[in-house]
């Protein structure tokens, strides 16, 4: 039999984009509730207990809410909120994160979807900080480009709707507070002690994503020169099919002027990784869709290796 699915919160743009990933396969079968019900506990809790592995696109609040409904044992969840990205109880869906993070999904019930932002940050800086070439209290600094749609409906339409601040056609750097919500999320994954300088930029496009790491070589815990990091990347992500680490800037694969694009990979599931610099300094970036691989694509993913659908 096929494996029944369930979005519960498919009119978010989440939802929406795994709705759409999945709507053409033949090996799944989607459940859909009707729209006069969505909202309607009784008819949820239902669907949740009726399916195999259900996604939850929902705020926060509702997504712990959903979780507690789903009274059957054997239903696997993939969470898109930020709700258990911190949670022990839960596994955190970042396949490529370490030798074994994959198959911890396979076997896993419960699992949190990465956050876009955090992503792009612990796919460059978990590697390094696991084999203990970045230190844990190493003062990491991370700025973070991203397409508006990663703002949700409410923002999509800020920028697609009749336009009367000149403002939404430039970057506009966000959470100036420095608490991010994504804060947490990066500090609990990659492992570090040392709370990141942490800065989303939004810009006025779609969708797409490049989040960039500058590090001092002098400050590491194991002294290595930018070729070095890119050869400790390029091996530790070797073999895996969304995240790529390209040749060391300046050897091809990306623009001759050293610019780098954020709307490299859209409409996929893919991550490519920069590494550029020198002996003395490093920069690190990775290139990807925010609503793929740092979002629903991402959850496709999970839900692949937790259903056995490679």
């Amino acid at each position: 039999m096929k494996p029944k699915i369930f979005i519960d919160g498919k009119e978010g743009t989440t939802g929406l984009q795994i709705f759409e990933r999945l709507g053409g396969r033949t090996d799944i079968e989607l459940m859909i509730l009707a729209e006069d019900l969505r909202k309607d506990m009784n008819a949820r809790k239902e669907m949740i207990n009726s399916a195999d592995l259900v996604f939850l696109c929902l705020p926060d609040d509702a997504a712990r809410e959903a979780v507690k409904l789903a009274e059957d044992p054997n239903v696997k969840i993939i969470d898109a909120s930020t709700a258990h990205r911190t949670d022990p109880g839960w596994v955190y869906g970042y396949p490529e994160l370490c030798r074994d993070q994959a198959d911890r999904i396979r076997e896993a019930k419960k699992v949190a979807n990465p956050g876009c932002h955090a992503t792009g940050f612990i796919s460059l800086t978990a590697p390094l900080v696991m084999e203990g070439i970045l230190p844990k209290d190493y003062p990491v600094s991370c700025h973070s480009l991203t397409g508006y749609s990663g703002g949700g409906k409410k923002l999509i339409q800020e920028y697609e709707g009749e336009r009367t601040d000149s403002r939404l056609s430039s970057c506009r750097e966000y959470a100036i507070t420095l608490s991010h919500k994504h804060i947490p999320e990066m500090m609990a994954v990659t492992g570090l002690k040392r709370k990141p300088l942490f800065f989303p930029i939004i810009g006025d496009y779609y969708a797409g994503m490049t989040t960039t790491v500058g590090l001092h070589n002098e400050l590491m815990g194991k002294k290595m020169t930018a070729v070095q990091i890119h050869e400790f990347l390029s091996e530790h992500y070797a073999g895996q099919k969304y995240v790529r680490v390209l040749p060391f800037a300046g050897e091809g694969n990306i623009d001759p002027r050293g610019i780098l694009e954020s709307n490299r990979n859209l409409g996929t599931n893919y991550l490519d990784i920069v590494v550029s610099g020198n002996e003395e300094q490093t920069l690190l970036a990775s290139m990807f869709d925010n609503l793929g691989k740092g979002a629903s694509g991402a959850a496709v993913q999970n839900m692949e290796l937790m259903l056995g659908l490679e």
